[in-house]
C-alpha cells in the first residue's frame, strides 16, 4: 500500500527573539501552528500512499483524530516541562488555536455547522473525550528521553485505531501498520522536538527554516 514518502518537513520552532520571555499564552499559539504543519503534512503523505482521503466530511474526521493525538503527544511532553500554572494556560491555548484553525477550514470548504454546534466546540469536545484515552498510555521505555516523550505501542495503537472508521472499507486493512511504522512515529517526533525548541532560551545563530514566525 505504502508508496515513496517525501523527505521529512521542516519545522520553524525558534523564537526569533529566543532570549526574549513569552507567554504560556504564545507558546500555545506557535505550537498550534506547528501542530496543525504536521497534522496537515501527515494527510497529505497518507494521500501519497494511496490511501483515500476524500476532501469534505472525510477529510476532517482523519484531520481531527491527528490533531488529537499530536495535542496528546505535546501535552506529555510539556508535563515536567512546566510548572502546572503554565501547562494549564499553554495546553487550552494550544486546543483553543487548533480548534480555530480547523473550524476556519472547515467553514471554508463544508459551510456553517448544521447541526448547531460549532466546529470548534465539536473539536474541542473530542479533545476531552479522547485526552483520559490517552493518558491511559505511557512513553516508549527504549526512547531517548531527552527528545521529549515518545508513545508506546500502546500509544500508537490506539491512535491508529482511531483512523480506521476516518477512511474507506478498501483501506481500513492497512492503515495501522502505515501509521505506526511509519506517520505517526515522525509526527510525534516533530512535535515534541519542536515543543523542546520553543521552550529553549537559548540563543542561537539564526538559519534557514529554523525559526516561528514573530517574536
Amino acid at each position: 500500500m505504502s508508496a515513496a514518502q517525501p523527505p521529512a518537513m521542516r519545522i520553524k520552532s525558534h523564537w526569533f527573539k529566543p532570549g526574549a520571555p513569552k507567554s504560556a499564552e504564545q507558546q500555545g499559539s506557535a505550537m498550534a501552528f506547528i501542530v496543525w504543519r504536521v497534522a496537515h503534512n501527515m494527510l497529505k503523505r497518507m494521500r501519497g500512499a494511496n490511501f483515500d482521503i476524500d476532501a469534505g466530511v472525510p477529510y476532517f474526521a482523519f484531520l481531527r483524530e491527528v490533531l488529537v493525538f499530536l495535542i496528546a503527544v505535546v501535552d506529555r511532553t510539556a508535563y515536567g516541562r512546566m510548572d502546572a500554572e503554565t501547562r494549564a494556560v499553554f495546553v487550552p491555548s494550544l486546543v483553543r488555536h487548533c480548534a480555530d484553525t480547523l473550524a476556519g477550514n472547515e467553514t471554508d470548504l463544508l459551510g456553517p455547522s448544521g447541526d448547531g454546534v460549532s466546529y470548534q466546540h465539536r473539536f474541542i469536545d473530542l479533545v476531552n473525550e479522547l485526552s483520559p484515552h490517552y493518558a491511559e498510555f505511557g512513553a516508549d521505555s527504549q526512547a531517548d528521553a531527552a527528545a521529549g516523550f515518545v508513545p508506546d505501542f500502546g500509544f500508537m495503537r490506539y491512535f491508529a485505531s482511531r483512523l480506521v472508521p476516518t477512511l474507506p472499507p478498501k483501506d481500513r486493512t492497512w492503515v495501522i501498520d502505515q501509521v505506526m511504522a511509519i506517520e505517526a512515529p515522525e509526527a510525534a517526533q516533530t512535535v515534541g522536538a519542536a515543543l523542546l525548541d520553543l521552550l529553549s532560551t537559548e540563543v542561537r545563530t539564526p538559519r534557514r527554516g529554523s525559526r516561528v514566525s514573530g517574536e
